[in-house]
């Protein structure tokens, strides 16, 4: 439950300028902050001190994360910035910090169990696709979201689904499987494109015509872009699957829509309840779900899950880049 990658941490509006929030990820007790520039930042949750926590009663100044015990400061780094009752600040003690991205609005965090900095970033929502590029979408926030907490839903059972073709026939009642037209995989993303109906069944991708598909794009396996043209507009949607400790995890759920100039009022309030169905069908069986290892698995799905295993084994804490794992992953 500790892979490395980019994790959603909450929103833009989780941490307000100024503002410090409690937040326990990876088995860690954190504090994030918002400095008066209005960058965010994290750190470990306990002063250097002597281990207040500075998420309950800190409070942020020009020089960093002040302490609600005794006003030790802490910056961004995690260094001691100023002690208010002494001219030296203690350099021998330190807060690990941690690597925080802010976009799409949405805050990811940096997670590597050997200490690794970050190696591959978190792209822009209109990046993920050529049709998206130069795209206006609609903000997410403030209506746009969804999060679901106590989960126990590995990562994993939510990144294979980039392979598992038959379940949308199920879980969420398409009328056949879809077809794989389009699969392009690096170190660390895992893009592919899948036509539904009848007008896919020959397997052929045709650049530009993107109706009756869906395209996803995996960023690691912390979170995945879905993409979707519908006849009222592109849509897009964030999903991120967040460890909180060794059992249980957050799942977040983003959605933007084409701004589409004369919208009917109201009528973003019912596309946005049209993307946002599809998550909660799929949690129904994550959040019960055992991992099998090897599964049994039919013969027209066995080469995507074992490609996919195969992939998703290098973000695990025995890896580095580019190497598989034994267990979850492997």
């Amino acid at each position: 439950m500790r892979p490395t990658g980019w994790f959603q941490i909450g929103w833009s509006s989780t941490v307000p300028r100024g503002g410090v929030v409690p937040l326990r990820y990876f088995g860690q007790d954190l504090v994030a902050w918002r400095d008066l520039e209005g960058t965010v930042h994290v750190l470990d949750a306990y002063c250097r001190h002597l281990g207040a926590n500075l998420a309950y009663g800190g409070c942020v100044t020009a020089d960093g994360l002040r302490c609600p015990f005794h006003g030790w400061t802490w910056d961004a780094e995690g260094r001691n910035s100023a002690i208010p009752y002494q001219d030296r600040t203690n350099t021998a003690r330190r807060i690990r910090s941690w690597s925080v991205v802010e976009r799409n609005e949405v805050l990811f965090l940096w997670h590597d169990e050997l200490g690794r900095p970050p190696y591959f970033d978190v792209p822009e929502v209109t990046e993920i696709c050529d049709d998206l590029r130069g795209m206006v979408l609609q903000p997410a926030l403030p209506d746009g979201t969804s999060h679901f907490t106590g989960m126990q839903v590995h990562p994993q059972y939510v990144v294979e689904n980039a392979v598992d073709i038959h379940h949308f026939r199920f879980v969420h009642g398409t009328a056949r499987s879809p077809v794989i037209l389009r699969e392009e995989v690096t170190d660390h993303t895992w893009h592919s494109v899948a036509g539904f109906g009848r007008r896919w069944a020959d397997g052929i991708d045709r650049p530009g015509d993107r109706r009756n598909t869906i395209t996803i794009h995996w960023v690691g396996i912390g979170f995945a872009y879905n993409a979707e043209q519908t006849p009222d507009g592109w849509r897009v949607m964030l999903i991120s699957t967040t460890p909180v400790d060794d059992e249980t995890t957050e799942v977040f759920g983003t959605y933007w829509l084409q701004d589409l100039p004369g919208a009917a009022a109201g009528d973003r309030r019912r596309r946005l309840d049209e993307i946002m169905r599809a998550l909660p069908e799929d949690l129904d069986i994550w959040n019960h779900q055992i991992y099998l290892d090897p599964p049994g698995l039919a013969t027209s799905e066995g080469a995507g899950f074992r490609k996919l295993r195969r992939w998703t084994g290098r973000f695990y804490p025995e890896a580095g880049p580019g190497h598989a794992v034994r267990g979850v992953g492997a």
